[in-house]
Parts: C-alpha cells; structure tokens; sequence
C-alpha cells in the first residue's frame, strides 16, 4: 500500500508534564517509548502530583525540561538553569524556587541508587500517542490566529502527511493497523485534550481558543493513541503506510 506520509518529529517526556525531549529515533517496546514518562514533579507537602491542566500554580511546569543522560539517568533544567541531576535535593531547591512553592522530582517505580519516597502517574499512559501535521494544520485553519504547536499535545510520533480538507485524518483511522518503518502499530481511540493545550510555553502564548476550537469541531480531540504490535526501533524520515 502506498505511503501516507513519513515521520518528521519523535519525542520522549521523561519525566511527565515537563518540558519533552525531540530525539532523532527512539526504541519502542510493547509497553511504548523507552525511558518515557519514568519520573514526576510533585508538591513536596502534600504529594500532589502536578496538574497543568488543573491549579495555576502548575502552569509554569511545561517550561521545565527534562532529558536522559547517555548512562539513563534524568536531568532537568529550570528556565535559566544548568541541568541537574534528578531526583536530588539541587534539582528540587531549583523547582521549587522556579515554581514558587516546595516541589520535588520523585520516580513513578523504585530503581537502583534510589532509595527515597516514590509518587504515582496521574493515569496509565498509552504506548504510544501520534499525530498528524495534517491535523495541526486543519487547528490552523480553523483558528488562525493561534499557534498549534507539536508540543501542545505531547506526541511521541509526528507524521508529515499531506492536508486532507475539512479532517482531522488520523481521528478516522481507529481500528486500523499501521507501520512505521519496522514499527507496527494498532490505533485504539482518539486522544482526548485537556487544558494542557492552551498553557504557554516558550515560544507560544496562552491560548483557551486551542481546545475551544477542538471541542467544537472534533469531538474534544487530536491525535491517536495507539498500541505496539511489533516493538522497533524508529527514526525521522520512517515512511508510514496502512497494513
């Protein structure tokens, strides 16, 4: 079957809600990305975990980045900041002043070396969460005034692929088997939005008109998650067609 676009962007969030990590190939097993949402920041009093979508005072997190070292292990670096390892109590002095209240980096799971509190996620991530930039620019279309930035959603996988008027195309594709390269994968729902889409972050301001626009005219969605049928190792420029 003939190609419907390539992969043009990959990206891993080590560490949910920060700031993701664009990365040139990624490996992908049953259980999704490789080193993919392993760590979260939380309220140091409390344990709560961050919610942008939700409270204000979480806003800010989104512009703190976060990346894996070549050994595995995270860093994370406030606006202005060099990278500090996390956890540890350098990182954390730094987010919680960046934020403006105690906050802490803790581990989803225990692993070697980390012996203090752990959290947990907020909910179970799906393996893998991919969109179009036929999608991005049907938003565009829609309202052009606004900024639909990639790292509005948090993709693993962005596919350039030609516009398709009036659609969403990858909302349609649910049930449907597609590779990526070696990488096999079944599209189970769409991606519902939250409040997340429409927080700023460097580059792109505040924008509620985001999700509103999504809301109305796409069921309150954009994007797909999708599960892995056959684990791969993926690269920018992966053709991707239909099985």
């Amino acid at each position: 079957m003939s190609e419907l676009g390539h992969v043009s962007g990959l990206w891993r969030y080590p560490a949910s809600s920060l700031g993701g990590e664009p990365m040139s190939s990624l490996s992908v097993d049953t259980d999704g990305v490789v080193g993919d949402r392993l760590f979260g920041v939380v309220d140091a009093e409390s344990g709560e975990i961050a919610r942008p979508d939700g409270a204000s005072r979480w806003h800010p997190v989104p512009r703190i980045k976060a990346r894996l070292s070549a050994e595995g292990r995270l860093e994370v670096a406030v606006p202005g900041s060099d990278w500090l390892p996390a956890p540890g109590e350098p990182c954390d002095r730094a987010v919680s002043d960046f934020l403006g209240f105690a906050a802490s980096v803790r581990p989803f799971h225990r692993h070697a070396g980390y012996s203090g509190p752990l959290t947990e996620a907020r909910y179970s991530k799906s393996p893998i969460h991919l969109i179009t930039t036929a999608s991005l620019a049907r938003l565009k279309a829609l309202h052009p005034a606004g900024d639909p930035d990639q790292r509005r959603f948090r993709p693993n996988i962005v596919v350039d692929m030609p516009e398709v008027d009036g659609s969403f195309p990858e909302t349609e594709w649910i049930g449907r088997r597609l590779a990526l390269g070696d990488l096999h994968l079944t599209v189970a729902e769409p991606c519902r939005r939250c409040g997340f889409t429409i927080i700023a972050q460097d580059g792109f301001d505040n924008d509620p008109n985001i999700l509103r626009n999504l809301v109305r005219h796409n069921g309150h969605n954009l994007g797909i998650y999708c599960t892995v049928d056959q684990p791969a190792r993926i690269e920018t420029g992966a053709p991707m067609r239909f099985l």
